[in-house]
């Protein structure tokens, strides 16, 4: 007998010794990130930055491809006895000695995974993970002239690329409410004592909102670099503007954490058929923020439309697309996008 036959000959006898659990069950308690095991993470360290932001610190299992600078993970995570699924852009260079990732996550109001990984994640925990996506990245040949302009938790992704990558002439204009609310802000104050970053802060407390028309004061070769930009909805939809309109838009990458909204109808009641659960919706909310704030479990992901981590059936009625307003009615078979849909008047969500 061949020594594959009689692997496969003792795998069977472990099934039947195992039953109703499986070998690879009993595996994943003891070695929870072995080649072949689901891909996991195990933290190992919360690394406060600010108030209300910490470094998460990862060790991956190893099923983990790598990623580039800029991109992002889906990480899920129980909280509560429900596990719930959220990207986070990764802040560790490329080639950490130690092989672990970082993510730095900042706790938003009533956010259920970014206030759990801010105040509650222990070191130990186990987190599930996909691998790593997004093209907010760096070219593979560099630009002569970078600027990065970021406000908020915005300058996660950012991090990530100054961490990896260095260029000769680096600008990053940066906005936050207040000097103790920039996170990183130490090790960007070291950057720039290096001569590796000019930086501009924006403390919008005290100096207002950014209006890219101020680029031309604070950067004044803003249109001769290539530019990386991420943070609020609002100030994208700005700098988009402002680079189209002085004819730059192809320097311009852009990352949002959230969908744009073009077009916001009247809304409508939504029902989750499954759960039994009827809510009163507007026509701007997407139907994944609904359904977690009625307390439906709902799959999700990127939040935003690309990774497709929310698509669900949709029984009845009609939703809007937020991102371009089409209107999709339910016929059978029909899936929706939950994270980028709306209600377009009454309906009903298998969930």
């Amino acid at each position: 007998m061949t020594s594959a036959a009689l692997r496969s000959r003792a795998w069977k006898l472990l099934e039947l010794v195992t039953t109703p659990l499986l070998p690879s069950d009993y595996l994943d308690l003891v070695s929870p990130l072995r080649a072949g095991a689901d891909l996991r993470g195990r933290i190992e360290e919360v690394r406060p930055e600010t108030g209300d932001a910490a470094t998460v610190v990862i060790r991956p299992g190893r099923a983990w491809r790598g990623h580039r600078a800029g991109q992002y993970v889906r990480i899920g995570v129980d909280v509560d006895g429900v596990r719930l699924w959220r990207a986070y852009s990764l802040t560790s260079p490329t080639d950490r000695r130690d092989g672990r990732i970082t993510i730095t996550v900042k706790a938003i109001p009533d956010g259920k995974v970014s206030n759990h990984l801010v105040r509650r994640a222990e070191p130990g925990t186990l987190v599930q993970l996909d691998q790593p996506t997004g093209d907010f990245v760096l070219p593979q040949t560099g630009p002569a002239k970078v600027l990065y302009l970021t406000a908020g938790s915005g300058i996660t992704p950012v991090m990530g690329m100054l961490r990896d990558t260095a260029f000769a002439d680096v600008v990053l204009v940066h906005c936050a409410p207040r000097p103790q609310d920039v996170i990183f802000r130490d090790e960007l104050h070291g950057l720039v004592a290096d001569g590796k970053l000019r930086l501009t802060e924006v403390h919008t407390d005290t100096d207002g909102r950014l209006d890219p028309a101020r680029l031309g004061e604070l950067v004044p070769d803003w249109a001769e670099r290539e530019t990386w930009a991420c943070g609020p909805t609002g100030l994208l939809d700005a700098v988009e503007a402002h680079w189209a309109g002085h004819g730059v838009r192809e320097r311009l990458h852009i990352e949002r954490f959230r969908p744009r909204i073009v077009v916001a109808g009247d809304g409508g009641e939504v029902t989750f058929s499954t759960t039994g659960r009827t809510v009163e919706a507007d026509g701007a909310t997407p139907l994944l923020d609904v359904g977690e704030e009625a307390g439906v479990l709902m799959p999700s992901g990127c939040r935003m439309g690309i990774c497709f981590g929310c698509v669900t059936p949709l029984k009845a009625g009609a939703v809007r697309d937020l991102r371009t307003g089409e209107i999709t009615e339910a016929e059978p078979g029909v899936l929706i996008q939950t994270c980028v849909s709306a209600a377009a008047g009454p309906c009903d969500i298998e969930r």
